[in-house]
């Protein structure tokens, strides 16, 4: 398989992974909580439990990528997850829906650890690849609201997640059979990992003590910045029925508004993945950081035209903030180990993303989406104070050991 079709499927998992995560978020927001007869806040922490699994299960699928296929990892991804969604359809109890959220938190665990050494690996410059593959989790997180409110209004709430499972299902039985009969560069890449025998890498020249620094700043940010990711995709289908609630007529409507308001922000990514090629890294994390304190700031109180501008706003500051830890992490980590050092990363993020969601139902329940939006402008300024401890450091292309 070339590399540019597979970067495509690399792109396309992304798309699907944050996809299968989000589809609940909009089923329990327009369509549960009416079949069901529950709150939001009490159908929330059934989300919980897949959520988990996507943070925890992260470590054994990059150990397993490492020390046997990346590829066949990937096909696995797409295969598994389908199915787990598919499945999930069947749920008729509360129970039923966080099992089969659950299972699908197992197979989304796959993607990053894997996927993401896949787009950086062999290449020098990385801050644009990883935005590019970004910039399609990024869609995936949009377009859950907006096909999953589609099809509330025209084919019920199961099949939002019936056919995505299917159509994954599909999509890793083709991406399994090319890599068997054309395995190709990729292949090779990835067995190139395993065995470290990468020409060259891009690596940053630092001693134990520094690159312990980066990484402890690494986690913290990613914990913090797991609670802004989380609270804002999960419940921005809710935050805006309620702001919009005299623009919006449907579960459709509100999902065009949430992907508009995703598929901007999505954009957010590629200029910071330029950014980071050619400046500062820290520069540049320490004025995204910026915007998501100003921007959530300014959204308590908000409604209507105000309220979507802004959200749009810190949605950019939100997705910008993604690639930068990754092309960090690609940048000090060795490629044979590097799925583990993602793996760990990631952990720390889904388990921030776990977490989040009692947070969001008991803020919620309790005083309402501003006082969420205070707290995140908070973190948001923890996470601009952990970025100024950073080293001010570029990358250097050194021979890989």
């Amino acid at each position: 398989m070339s590399r540019r079709l597979h970067f495509a499927f690399l792109n396309i998992g992304h798309f699907l992974d944050h996809f299968f995560m989000l589809i609940f978020a909009t089923v329990a927001a327009l369509a549960l909580r009416h079949e069901w007869e529950m709150s939001y806040a009490e159908l929330i922490p059934y989300a919980t439990p897949g959520f988990i699994a996507f943070g925890l299960c992260a470590l054994p699928a990059g150990w397993l990528a490492d020390k046997w296929s990346r590829v066949g990892m990937m096909t696995i991804f797409f295969i598994g997850v389908g199915a787990c969604s598919a499945l999930t359809a069947f749920s008729t109890t509360p129970f039923h829906v966080g099992l089969g959220l659950f299972a699908v938190g197992i197979f989304a665990a796959i993607y990053h650890p894997v996927g993401i050494p896949l787009v950086i690996e062999g290449r020098h410059k990385t801050g644009l690849p990883i935005a590019v593959n970004g910039v399609y989790g990024n869609l995936g997180v949009g377009s859950a609201a907006l096909l999953t409110g589609f099809m509330i209004d025209t084919l019920g709430w199961r099949a939002a997640f019936v056919w995505p499972g299917l159509i994954s299902i599909g999509i890793g039985i083709a991406y399994g059979w090319i890599n068997y009969r054309q395995p190709g560069e990729p292949a090779a890449v990835a067995k190139a990992a395993t065995d470290g025998s990468t020409a060259t890498q891009v690596r940053l020249a630092v001693d134990w003590a520094m690159l312990t620094k980066i990484f402890a700043i690494v986690l913290i940010t990613t914990a913090l910045g797991g609670i802004v990711f989380q609270s804002t995709t999960f419940a921005l289908p809710k935050v805006l029925e309620e702001r919009l609630s005299e623009m919006t007529v449907s579960a459709s409507m509100v999902g065009w508004y949430a992907f508009w308001v995703f598929a901007l922000a999505a954009l957010a990514q590629l200029v910071v993945g330029y950014l980071v090629d050619r400046h500062s890294l820290k520069f540049v994390f320490l004025g995204v950081a910026a915007m998501q304190v100003v921007f959530f700031g300014l959204m308590p109180g908000l409604v209507g035209w105000p309220a979507l501008v802004v959200a749009t706003a810190f949605m950019l500051a939100t997705f910008g903030q993604i690639p930068i830890n990754d092309v960090l992490v690609g940048r000090i980590a060795r490629s044979e180990w590097r799925s583990r050092v993602f793996a760990l990363r990631y952990i720390v993020t889904f388990t921030a993303l776990a977490t989040s969601l009692p947070l969001i139902a008991w803020i919620h329940a309790n005083w309402g989406f501003d006082t969420l939006f205070q707290l995140l402008s908070v973190v948001a300024m923890l996470i601009f104070l952990a970025v100024l401890a950073l080293p001010r450091l570029r990358p250097a292309l050194v021979p890989a050991e």
